[in-house]
């Protein structure tokens, strides 16, 4: 045994050495040698649903969808439901055409034959798609300390920083086989040293910063070491409630997605950081002061990848990650208001609010929301934009946002939230105030 090899359990090693099937012990194999490549010393039981991060069936992953029929034919199912990303597609929500169906169908040719693996294998339900799964109407809420093995980089980050759950940030194929064997290598933020904090982010803005700004700006200096937040509390007060849950989310999302961080604490909010303050900061950690002028300079160095930078979006897309029922709520009394400020009862372009199918349902099945929703050109989905926008037709179309992970893995155009609502009801920004 080499010095690196992490130690199994009786049981543990029983499934390694083919006792419990061969295909369980090729899930046992690629566990242990991934946990090995990280350090870990054991595996850890996890607990409670799980979350995967592969809901597409892109035809070009079709190793994985072998794997996934490797564990179906073996008789295998995870440990517990799980619940997974959005689907990529919705074509009523977002009035797709003839051409932009047929380019879905040929990129997603896969995504029934996949479905039908993910319930073979324990899908929690059929709504069960959303990379929000911690929001009470889904269900997949981890408790605290909880030991995890998700992959959504949004999902996981707020697993770890807002409920003080315990996940590492893995990839997809091996979110399956931990919850396939309920055991997942113990390393990183699965350990107390791991959630320290090598960065502390001093907050001085002159007022509450924008979310997905602020996480823009500590992901892109922290990467992936932990940032411990202070300062936020002025703006968000100490107490958890929706609004704070949202703009958490938020923030963290960006931090991922614009940097690779899965874990922060800030200062009076975030359960660890309650109870421990700056006794998560590690020895030796580095300090990054984000000021008004910081947060502008983050926003103007986002490129445009429009072709036309004066063009009028297509579409707008709010909610990604997924919106909140108190932002989905939020979001359409806002539009409306604009609207009526200006006279108006439309929306410039259509605009899509992306939330979790069981917050959509309560939504598209009142027949005034739904009215009042067409006539202001807003439309309820559940997508994830991201996989939209892998749509080669989608991806040249002039596409807006508030959304950083969006605008960071897409083209899609970031403005601030009160920039968009000046593009939902004029059709631009005033200039001087659109990203360059």
């Amino acid at each position: 045994m080499t010095e690196n090899q992490l130690v199994l359990t009786p049981e543990e090693q029983a499934i390694l050495d083919g006792k419990s099937g061969e295909v369980l012990a090729k899930a046992m194999k690629s566990i242990v040698l991934y946990g090995e490549a990280f350090g870990a010393t054991h595996l850890v039981d996890i607990v409670g649903d799980q979350h995967f991060v592969t809901s597409f069936g892109a035809n070009t992953i079709k190793p994985y969808f072998a794997m996934m029929q490797e564990l179906i034919d073996a008789g295998l199912k995870t440990k517990n439901p799980f619940t997974v990303d959005p689907r990529p597609i919705e074509y009523e929500a977002v009035n797709a055409s003839p051409i932009v169906k047929l380019v879905f169908n040929l990129v997603f040719g896969k995504q029934a034959v996949y479905e039908k693996q993910l319930r073979a294998l324990g899908l929690k339900n059929d709504n069960a798609f959303t990379c929000t799964c911690y929001f009470p109407e889904v269900g997949n809420t981890p408790k605290r300390g909880a030991m995890l093995a998700w992959s959504e980089s949004s999902a996981v980050v707020y697993a770890n920083s807002i409920l003080g759950a315990r996940t590492n940030r893995n990839s997809a194929g091996i979110d399956v086989l931990c919850a396939i064997l309920g055991k997942a290598p113990c390393f990183g933020f699965l350990t107390d040293e791991g959630r320290r904090a090598t960065w502390k982010i001093e907050v001085k803005t002159s007022q509450k910063p924008n979310a997905q700004l602020l996480g823009s700006a500590i992901g892109l200096k922290v990467m992936e070491a932990v940032p411990y937040i202070t300062g936020l509390e002025r703006f968000l007060g100490s107490e958890m409630n929706p609004t704070v849950e949202a703009f958490l989310k938020d923030m963290g999302a960006a931090t991922a997605s614009n940097g690779a961080v899965g874990l922060y604490h800030v200062e009076k909010i975030t359960p660890e950081a309650k109870d421990l303050g700056e006794k998560l900061l590690a020895p030796g950690y580095q300090t990054y002061v984000i000021d008004d002028a910081e947060l502008e300079r983050v926003y103007q160095s986002y490129p445009v990848l429009w072709k036309n930078l004066d063009a009028e979006p297509q579409r707008i897309f709010i909610g990604c990650p997924h919106l909140n029922r108190t932002q989905l709520e939020g979001w359409i009394e806002r539009i409306s208001g604009a609207l009526k400020a200006a006279g108006q009862t439309r929306t410039k372009m259509p605009v899509a609010l992306s939330t979790p199918p069981d917050i959509a349902d309560i939504f598209r099945k009142d027949p005034a929301m739904k009215a009042r929703l067409e006539a202001m050109n807003v439309s309820i989905t559940t997508i994830c934009p991201l996989m939209y926008m892998n749509n080669p037709l989608a991806a040249t179309a002039p596409i807006a946002t508030n959304s950083n992970k969006l605008r960071t893995y897409s083209t899609a155009r970031f403005y601030l939230d009160e920039d968009i609502v000046e593009l939902m009801v004029t059709g631009t920004v005033k200039k001087g105030e659109k990203a360059q």
